[in-house]
């Protein structure tokens, strides 16, 4: 989808932040619904996900029109998070979407924050539109309200979208004890299951892989524009506060062969932006369609689901050839499921061993189930393309998968957030490199 021209001023928009007490409340719903609502009246809005999210911005994107990017308190600096928010120049209203409940986080800070969408919304001076799930209460969702508001690290609340009301009475019953309270109640969205987008293990299923994502999103903004007041939703968004902005992370080589499908599509959008801006050509191909890398100096496989492709993976004897004669004089590197692509082997759910490409000894199953999930920082133990040996990353892990076998040398020493160590260390032989860690910066 080609990206809508912005106005060619300078100046930051005012932004909100969408955000709800917990997951599954209909942030995302409301998110999509919202930047469309506003495309179709005409104005140009940025979208962001607040945390290290690789599906949403795929999903704001389409719903925009516009580029959709993370923004992560604890894994970016300030410098890189105001780089970031210079993309919403010349738009009407940028709009974030938060990430698990509004205060969810980890204890220990990193540069800028906790990796809060509260932090991230005082760090930007945006107040919160806060997503309030109200099945199965009623006056009892003002109070959880209240709570928000009044919480001591919390940044203003602009209002509540009510989400699931099952009858004009129930919003009537909520909508009085909020204003009781003197809490602002900006729309009250009736129960729609049929708008519900489709979810796998890792949260909602890729954008590319709806039936019809566009005709999905035009739901949500008819919801929206029915039953919320967005003449009130744009007056409560506020100036942005943006530091001085850094730069962009620096391309890992000049010419890098991006694996693209189905089964490798997990990019931070600010990456890929950060390489194309110092130069570096992004040449995509894909491994699923049995294409060999092209002519680079780096082939980069990113995370994605190849546990939901592995036979298809490994019947691709034109790809693993191509990677394999790569591998013999240039570097490969691979996050998560790319990871796990380099390995010897890959269990599936229902406990069938495919071969992978063999580049590195890594054995991993989804057979037996286990959630790794959680903020990483890497010390390199030697280089990795873009990083010397003794360099600190910032990133984030997050899959399903068990190490059966790890028995090449380790590419890191790797902590949660908390610096506890993780098992999770990577892996590195001869040109080869691999993490479960998602690089953020």
């Amino acid at each position: 989808m080609r990206d809508e021209t912005a106005p060619s001023s300078s100046a930051l928009p005012p932004g909100l932040m969408i955000a709800a007490p917990g997951s599954g409340a209909g942030k995302t719903t409301v998110t999509l619904g919202l930047l469309r609502a506003f495309r179709d009246e005409g104005l140009s809005v940025q979208p962001y996900k607040n945390g290290p999210d690789y599906i949403d911005p795929a999903f704001h994107r389409v719903a925009a029109g516009r580029l959709s990017c993370n923004l992560d308190g604890w894994s970016m600096g300030a410098p890189l998070i105001a780089a970031l928010i210079r993309q919403a120049a010349g738009a009407d209203l940028a709009l974030a979407e938060a990430s698990m409940g509004l205060f969810d986080g980890t204890s220990a800070a990193g540069a800028a924050g906790n990796g809060s969408g509260a932090g991230m919304a005082r760090l930007l001076g945006w107040p919160v539109v806060l997503v309030l799930d109200v099945r199965a209460q009623a006056q009892s969702a003002a109070a959880t309200a209240l709570g928000f508001a009044h919480h001591p690290d919390a940044p203003p609340l602009a209002g509540v979208i009510l989400n699931h009301i099952a009858s004009p009475r129930h919003a009537t019953l909520i909508r009085r004890e909020m204003a009781r309270l003197g809490l602002t109640v900006l729309g009250a969205l009736p129960r729609r299951p049929d708008l519900a987008l489709p979810e796998r293990h890792l949260g909602l299923v890729q954008a590319g892989e709806h039936p019809d994502l566009d005709g999905a999103i035009a739901g949500f903004a008819a919801l929206l524009r029915e039953n919320a007041d967005l003449g009130a939703i744009r007056a409560a968004a506020r100036p942005t506060l943006a530091a001085d902005p850094g730069p962009l992370p620096r391309p890992p080589a000049q010419r890098i062969a991006l694996a693209q499908d189905m089964a490798f599509a997990f990019t931070y959008p600010h990456l890929i932006a950060g390489w194309r801006a110092a130069g570096a050509e992004i040449l995509p191909f894909s491994p699923l369609a049995d294409e060999p890398p092209p002519d680079a100096d780096l082939v980069w496989l990113p995370g994605g689901y190849p546990e939901l492709h592995a036979g298809r993976l490994a019947a691709a004897t034109t790809f693993r050839a191509g990677l394999c004669r790569h591998a013999e004089t240039r570097p490969v590197h691979g996050e998560c499921g790319g990871y796990m692509v380099l390995g010897e082997a890959l269990v599936d759910a229902q406990g069938h061993r495919h071969a992978m490409t063999g580049l590195l000894g890594l054995v991993t199953s989804f057979e037996r189930r286990r959630l790794h999930l959680g903020y990483r920082r890497a010390e390199l133990l030697a280089p990795m393309p873009g990083h010397e040996a003794g360099a600190a990353l910032r990133g984030h892990e997050f899959h399903y998968s068990t190490i059966l076998e790890q028995p090449d040398a380790p590419l890191a020493r790797v902590t949660d957030a908390e610096g506890h160590p993780v098992p999770e260390t990577g892996s590195r032989r001869g040109l080869v490199t691999g993490s479960f860690f998602h690089l953020v910066a």
